[in-house]
């Protein structure tokens, strides 16, 4: 897996697997999860500008352009845990960042 800048090496990178639903996996055109190598210790801005960077179609749709915050009806969790109004520069979970469970990105339903 590589990123605009090439492949990231060494012990410093995860491998972070990421669920996307189903209107986005048919825009960024994957089938099923995704896995998306991240430096350091994965945040949920690291993975979102891994995830973008790969599938630049995916821009603006999670996050929005100019701010980068949360798209009203997007949440995110990971590890039975709704992430969706934590920083964005918060370290996940360790099993998200070994690979043992997935980063979960939802589109939230309104309510009525």
């Amino acid at each position: 897996m590589s990123s605009p800048t090439g492949p990231p090496t060494g012990r410093d990178t995860s491998i972070v697997r990421v669920v996307l639903p189903a209107h986005l996996r048919v825009l960024a055109q994957v089938d099923g999860e995704v896995e998306l190598p991240v430096r350091g210790h994965p945040t949920q801005r690291s993975v979102l500008d891994a995830l973008e960077a790969r599938y630049p179609a995916l821009r603006g749709t999670i996050r929005d352009h100019a701010t980068q915050r949360r798209r009203a009806f997007v949440r995110f969790f990971a590890c039975e845990r709704d992430l969706s109004h934590e920083s964005p520069d918060a370290p996940l979970p360790p099993a998200v960042a070994s690979g043992t469970e997935p980063y979960l990105v939802v589109g939230a339903m309104a309510d009525g």
